[in-house]
């Protein structure tokens, strides 16, 4: 029999008892973040859950982890006591059973309306990188970039590549991204362009977000990456295509991406996503031993891009995608970014790279649907080569069960004018 709820859940919603993602909310404007689970259209409030004592398996018992304004504490506690807080919530939800059902007062101070609270980062931000692990996405820019006769570097396939992007630039979902300023490519024997940014893009991606982590000096074996690995979230990784254009060589991305990156609020645990869990592609050639897998797999998530041009009322759709494209795995990107004994930590934000499929409706971004502004997208009436001034980006992630979803909500974004 299905796990069903007390708590009625409209069998569209991303948040049923199967889900159960994490993230940190403010009940009032005023009040100080704290911990909370989505179930339907409501926020569980852990602190109040654990106040009263009802997380009192031998992982949870007396911890304060839910008493913290991030989730940092609990991811640093490990797979354990993930899942026994699972195992604690969803039997608290659970239609069978009185302990919160049945408490008037319990349920009015535990259970607020979504609708009500104000979402927060989850966790705090000490690193953020970000791969380059789909291998139509390499293959697109690299074609526009360098021509088809090799658009893919050998060393792509040998390893997970990624830069390490800008912590401090990562905003919640909903947060206005500013239009930035830096240089472009110089016409002919003129200097550089400097200005605002006239090559602004969206990135499709999904992030990782770390657990317990690694000593300093102690690799994490690719097998148990996963105990690393807490759950994922949506992830807009903005970019500026003229300014990365011209700063990139030698040392990769800066200016260009380090002016906002957004992600969504609620954690999906890996738990909720291995009812999905897809085959990875076969990797051709054969990763080195430290990347290869007993197990290698991917998640069925379909992802899609919406775009409200600036002015109108309603939504295009302009790329539908899927998180399974993708060829390096969320394991083998772990394991190879502690290979030389570099320390991750709890709540760490690994970026996937831009989730395209082989469709040209599969896309993850305006630089492949325009082919670099070559081929302008119709949108409404309208066109975009680029994202305009006014124009607000939504992406959306869900998996598709046996009569629920298990998703992520949305991550929005909307640009305005450079200052």
């Amino acid at each position: 029999m299905a796990l069903k709820s007390f708590i009625q859940v409209h069998h569209d919603s991303h948040f049923p008892i199967q889900n159960l993602p994490y993230g940190v909310f403010k009940p009032q404007p005023h009040s100080l973040p704290r911990p909370g689970v989505a179930i339907g259209d409501y926020v569980l409030d852990l602190s109040e859950i654990a106040k009263a004592g009802l997380f009192n398996g031998p992982s949870l018992n007396n911890s304060d982890c839910f008493l913290q304004p991030t989730l940092n504490k609990f991811l640093a506690m490990g797979r354990p006591a993930w899942k026994e807080a699972r195992a604690t919530l969803q039997k608290l939800l659970s239609s069978s059973e009185p302990t919160l059902r049945d408490n008037a007062n319990l349920r009015q101070k535990s259970l607020v309306p979504m609708n009500k609270v104000e979402m927060v980062l989850p966790t705090a931000i000490g690193d953020y990188t970000d791969f380059f692990a789909s291998m139509h996405h390499a293959r697109n820019c690299g074609t526009i970039f360098v021509g088809p006769q090799k658009p893919i570097p050998p060393n792509w396939f040998h390893l997970p590549i990624a830069y390490h992007g800008r912590a401090s630039s990562v905003v919640i979902s909903g947060t206005d991204i500013i239009r930035p300023r830096g240089q472009g490519h110089p016409k002919g024997n003129s200097p550089p362009y400097f200005g605002p940014s006239q090559k602004l893009d969206f990135e499709l991606e999904m992030a990782a977000v770390v657990g317990p982590g690694n000593e300093l000096g102690k690799p994490i074996d690719v097998n148990e990456a996963a105990d690393h690995i807490f759950g994922l979230v949506l992830m807009n990784d903005w970019s500026a295509r003229d300014i990365q254009a011209w700063e990139y060589i030698p040392l990769g991305p800066f200016l260009g991406k380090s002016f906002g990156t957004t992600v969504s609020p609620w954690i999906v645990t890996l738990d909720a996503l291995e009812p999905f869990a897809a085959d990875a592609p076969k990797q051709d050639p054969k990763p080195l031993p430290y990347l290869a897998e007993k197990i290698s797999k991917n998640y069925d998530i379909a992802l899609e891009v919406q775009i409200k041009p600036t002015g109108q009322k309603d939504s295009c759709v302009v790329t539908k995608s899927n998180f399974k494209n993708l060829y390096w795995t969320l394991t083998q990107q772990l394991a190879h970014h502690t290979i030389n004994g570099c320390n991750l930590r709890p709540g760490d934000l690994l970026g996937t790279g831009t989730i395209s499929g082989p469709e040209q409706d599969s896309l993850g971004c305006l630089l492949e649907l325009t082919w670099n502004g070559q081929k302008p997208l119709s949108l409404n009436g309208t066109t975009r080569s680029f994202l305009e001034d006014g124009d607000e980006v939504t992406f959306i992630g869900c998996c598709k069960g046996d009569g629920y979803n298990v998703g992520f909500g949305t991550c929005t974004g909307k640009i305005l004018p450079a200052p």
